[in-house]
């Protein structure tokens, strides 16, 4: 049979739709640093009782071109609803919708290399470039549970057409 240890991720062509967003955008010393940009924009937005939209779409935007060990320049953005102020570090405004080439896994994040190379793979084989930074949505993050097992994560690229 096949070799159990090499999982298959399904990835599927959708669109994202249009948002309206609390968004952080910074460099941190490494991506396991995400969690540092959630705990500024909770800070930040908290004094606004700021309303979370349905779904309130949790993603983090990768804007360097490559993966990169040091600095990474990560943007996280949470969907909100209502008018609100830009803090100091938070800006809202709003996304336009973007299609992407996407793949979800449930687990640890060790899978998101294997990820990745899933949905550039089909990109590829299915006459795709790519338009604009990959993202991830957090489906269930860590802020939800402490069980790796139960991680949900989809890993968005924006295509477009060859």
């Amino acid at each position: 049979g096949k070799d159990d240890n090499v999982m298959e991720y399904s990835v599927v062509l959708k669109e994202i739709p249009q948002r309206y967003v609390a968004s952080l955008r910074k460099t941190i010393p490494s991506y396991d640093k995400e969690g540092m940009l959630w705990e500024q924009m909770m800070k930040e937005i908290y004094p606004q009782n700021v309303q979370y939209a349905n779904p309130c779409y949790s993603i983090a935007v990768f804007h360097d071109k490559e993966h990169k060990e040091h600095n990474p320049d990560v943007e996280i953005q949470i969907s909100v609803e209502g008018s609100y102020q830009n803090t100091e570090n938070v800006v809202f405004k709003t996304v336009p919708p973007v299609l992407v080439a996407s793949a979800t896994f449930k687990g640890s994040y060790d899978q998101i290399t294997a990820v990745n190379q899933a949905v550039v793979n089909w990109s590829s084989d299915n006459n795709y470039d790519f338009d604009g930074a990959m993202f991830t949505i957090y489906h269930v993050s860590p802020a939800q549970t402490q069980n790796q097992d139960e991680l949900v994560t989809e890993v968005c690229f924006p295509v477009k057409k060859k």
